[in-house]
C-alpha cells in the first residue's frame, strides 16, 4: 500500500501551490474589498483564470474529459490534494474552473447530456465562460428525504412545464450563472412504494433567464452573505422545450447519486485544506501570544487542542483519499461505496467545526472578527452539517450498511463467545 501521491499529482500540487502564493494570495485583500463594494466578480479574476489556463491548471477534476475539451484529466485521487490546496482560499477554485457546484454539474452534463446539450451548456462551462447551479432543496418539505421534493415538471406537447420553489441554491447570484439543473417530481406519476418513489423525479436544464424563473433572495448563512449566492428561487409555469430534459425521464435520483461521489471528495478535501490553514494560524498564534506569565503554547490544554486537531485532520484525509481511490478503481461494491461517501461527509463537517472552533478559541476575540478567515470558515463548517443532507441521514446510511453486513454473517460471531456450555465440551483436535 503506497501512501504517496503520484508523481503527476505531486508536480501539479507544487505548481498550483506556487500559483496560489504568487497570484491568488496577493489578490485576497482586493477580492474581499471588491465584494464589500458590490463589485463581483472582481475584474482581475478573468486575468487570473487566463493565467491558470495557460499554466495547465484548468478543469483538473474530470478523469474522462473529452479530447476536444480544455483541461487536465486527473483521477479523483490525483485531484484530491489539489482540491485541498485550493480550499485554503475559498474563492480560489474559480480561478482554476474547479468551483462547486459547476464541477458536479459538468460531471452530470459530461455523462448524461446529448450532443446538443453539451454544445450549448457543457462547453461554455468548461471554457469558464459561464457558471451554473443545481436546484434541489426546497423550503416547504424535508429535503433530507429527496422523495419529498414537490417542484413538478409535466409534459405538455413538445414542452416541459415546471412549477415549484427551491432554496439555498448555491451560485445563482453569480453574474455569469446561466443554467439551473432542476430536480423535479414527474407531475403525471404518483408514489407507489419505495422503488417507484426513487424513479419519479427527473432533471431539467433551465436557463436562468427563462420566463417564470424568479430569484427571490440571496439567503445569508449564519448572517454571512456569499456573493455567489445561496438563493431562493420560484418557478412559475416555466416552459422549456422537451429537449431540455437531462438524461431519461424518471432517472433523476440515479443521476444525482452519480454526481455525489466525486463532489463529496472535492468538498471534503477543500475542507481539509481549510482545517490545515486554521491549525497553522492557531499554532503560530499560540507561539506569539503571552498570558499569565507563559506563552499559550506552554499550556497543556492548548497543546491538547493542537494535537487533537492534527490527529483529526490526518485521519479525515486518509478516509477521504481512500474513497477517492475506490471511486477511481471501481473495486468497492456500490452499497459499500455509498456508505463510505456518506461517512466522509459527516467526518469532514465534524472536523471543520472542531478544528476551526479550537483555532478561534486560541485567537480569542480576534477569532470572531473578519480580521482572520476563521469566522467565515466556522460558518462554512456549521453549514456542512446540513448541506447535501444532514449528518443524521448520512449516519443512517452508514448504519444501514453495517446492519446489512451483520445480517449476512449472523451467527458467525458466536465462535468468539466463551459460555459455560462451551467450556464443558471443549473441541477435540483429533
Amino acid at each position: 500500500m503506497d501512501f504517496a501521491h503520484s508523481p503527476r499529482a505531486q508536480d501539479l500540487r507544487q505548481r498550483l501551490a506556487a500559483f496560489m502564493q504568487r497570484y491568488v494570495l496577493p489578490y485576497n485583500p482586493a477580492w474581499h474589498q471588491s465584494v464589500q463594494q458590490g463589485v463581483y466578480p472582481p475584474p482581475f479574476l478573468e486575468d487570473l483564470k487566463a493565467l491558470a489556463r495557460d499554466e495547465g491548471l484548468w478543469n483538473l477534476f474530470l478523469p474522462n474529459l473529452g479530447a476536444d475539451a480544455p483541461g487536465t484529466r486527473l483521477t479523483n485521487l490525483d485531484y484530491a490534494p489539489l482540491a485541498e490546496e485550493m480550499g485554503r482560499v475559498p474563492w480560489a477554485a474559480e480561478v482554476f474552473n474547479c468551483s462547486a457546484p459547476d464541477t458536479g454539474n459538468m460531471e452530470l452534463l459530461h455523462r448524461f447530456a446529448t450532443p446538443q446539450q453539451r454544445a450549448q451548456w457543457l462547453m461554455p462551462l468548461l471554457q469558464g465562460q459561464t457558471r451554473s447551479a443545481f436546484a434541489m432543496s426546497e423550503p416547504d418539505v424535508a429535503s433530507s428525504d429527496p422523495t419529498n421534493l414537490q417542484t413538478t415538471v409535466r409534459r405538455q406537447g413538445d414542452q416541459l412545464v415546471l412549477n415549484g420553489r427551491k432554496w439555498f441554491i448555491t451560485g445563482v447570484a453569480h453574474p455569469r450563472c446561466k443554467l439551473l439543473i432542476v430536480m423535479c417530481r414527474n407531475a403525471q406519476e404518483e408514489s407507489a412504494g419505495e422503488d417507484i418513489a426513487h424513479h419519479q423525479h427527473s432533471m431539467v436544464l433551465v436557463p436562468l433567464d427563462a420566463p417564470g424563473v424568479q430569484v427571490v433572495r440571496n439567503i445569508a448563512v449564519v448572517h454571512h452573505h456569499a456573493p455567489e449566492g445561496h438563493c431562493e428561487i420560484v418557478l412559475r409555469d416555466v416552459n422549456v422545450s422537451a429537449d431540455h430534459l437531462l438524461g431519461d425521464w424518471g432517472a433523476g435520483f440515479a443521476m444525482a447519486q452519480a454526481r455525489l461521489g466525486p463532489g463529496r471528495v472535492h468538498h471534503c478535501m477543500r475542507t481539509i485544506g481549510q482545517c490545515e490553514l486554521a491549525l497553522e494560524l492557531a499554532t503560530e498564534r499560540t507561539l506569539e501570544r503571552h498570558a499569565f506569565g507563559k506563552y499559550l503554547s506552554d499550556f497543556s490544554n492548548v497543546q491538547d487542542w493542537i494535537a487533537e486537531s492534527r490527529l483529526e485532520i490526518d485521519q479525515a484525509r486518509l478516509l477521504v483519499l481512500h474513497v477517492a481511490w475506490a471511486l477511481d478503481r471501481d473495486v468497492v461494491a456500490p452499497t459499500q461505496l455509498r456508505a463510505q461517501v456518506a461517512a466522509i461527509k459527516v467526518v469532514a463537517a465534524r472536523l471543520q467545526s472542531r478544528v476551526v472552533e479550537r483555532a478561534m478559541q486560541a485567537f480569542g476575540a480576534m477569532g470572531l472578527s473578519p480580521d482572520t478567515p476563521l469566522a467565515a470558515l466556522w460558518t462554512w463548517g456549521r453549514a456542512m452539517h446540513l448541506m447535501d443532507g444532514p449528518d443524521e441521514v448520512h449516519l443512517r446510511t452508514v448504519a444501514r450498511h453495517e446492519l446489512a453486513r451483520a445480517r449476512e454473517r449472523l451467527g458467525t460471531s458466536a465462535a468468539y463467545f466463551t459460555t459455560p456450555e462451551q467450556l464443558a465440551t471443549p473441541p477435540r483436535i483429533r
